[in-house]
């Protein structure tokens, strides 16, 4: 299911579709929605980055601005609206991506952000990856940051501002599919546009960005469609609010107001990634990298003996 390609990035490139590649996240924040304020000391944010390392991340993502449901990220009138401010996103992330780069010179970073300014000043830092969770639609100037940088990018899709997700009505499952393809076929045009070469871009469908709960297994379901965009797929799942109310039933009742706690997740993360990577996904972004490795492993030999590369 899974085409070999080349990403290219800002000083290397990484073969994409032998093996997944894995993704860990490093939030330095003090409000996300799986760990927020677990990491906000630098030290420990630095710490844990090079414990992903060891257990096995090949990329790690930073992100100092937590785009949780309800979260004024992106701002209704835009970058300047934001809650967290550039000035403010740039301090939380940059002693971290400076000390981990000090530590291990060669780790590939990727920053978490929608901010030209946040992004300019991560790449000028040492960051390789550009992961932009509005696909270049909150601040349309990071577009040409990461083509001026040459940067490897992410571009996923979401739908509306994270404090108007709770409030957005449920899609049938073929207009979501067209929704979530024509918006990522829209930031990948848009992308080209500024400068971006298409070996340089990965996409991800935004799994819980704008998604009603439902809607995110017709994705997944269906998620090796967008494949068809021509460029690889990065999927996102890990712990996500979906999963925790699909679990609702085995941690206090059917109605969903008592949902899966954090730490209670991780079994169904791992189910979850291992469909996306049956199903189209060449990364996939955990907060768990160890055991995300092994479940790879075991999804990448199932797709070898369905279709050797």
């Amino acid at each position: 299911m899974r085409n070999l390609a080349h990403w290219r990035l800002r000083t290397r490139t990484l073969e994409l579709g032998r093996r997944t590649l894995v993704m860990g996240v490093v939030n330095i924040t003090p409000d996300s929605f799986s760990d927020g304020g677990y990491f906000l000391a630098p030290d420990k944010a630095v710490a844990h980055a090079l414990r992903l390392v060891e257990e096995g991340a090949d990329i790690l993502d930073l992100g100092a601005e937590s785009t949780r449901p309800g979260s004024r990220a992106g701002g209704q009138a835009g970058v300047t609206d934001a809650l967290v401010s550039a000035d403010e996103e740039q301090a939380r992330l940059l002693p971290v991506l400076e000390e981990i780069l000090k530590s291990l010179p060669h780790a590939v970073l990727s920053v978490d952000t929608y901010k030209a300014a946040t992004a300019r000043a991560a790449l000028q830092a040492g960051a390789e990856i550009v992961n932009d969770v509005s696909g270049c639609t909150w601040d349309p100037g990071i577009a040409q940051v990461c083509a001026e940088f040459g940067a490897g990018v992410v571009l996923s899709h979401t739908r509306g501002r994270p404090e108007a997700w709770r409030a957005q009505s449920q899609l049938a499952p073929d207009a979501l599919m067209a929704t979530v393809r024509d918006g990522l076929a829209a930031s990948l045009a848009a992308a080209q546009q500024a400068g971006i070469a298409p070996d340089r871009i990965v996409l991800d469908p935004g799994y819980g960005f704008g998604k009603r709960f439902s809607e995110n297994y017709v994705l997944l379901n269906r998620q090796a469609e967008f494949l068809k965009l021509g460029r690889p797929l990065l999927a996102g799942l890990s712990r996500k609010s979906f999963l925790a109310h699909t679990l609702a039933p085995l941690f206090g009742g059917p109605d969903a107001k008592i949902v899966a706690p954090m730490d209670a997740r991780e079994n169904a993360s791992l189910a979850a990634m291992t469909a996306a990577i049956l199903h189209g996904a060449s990364i996939v972004r955990v907060h768990q990298v160890r055991s995300a490795v092994e479940a790879a492993r075991i999804a990448d030999a199932i797709l070898s003996a369905s279709s050797p590369l």
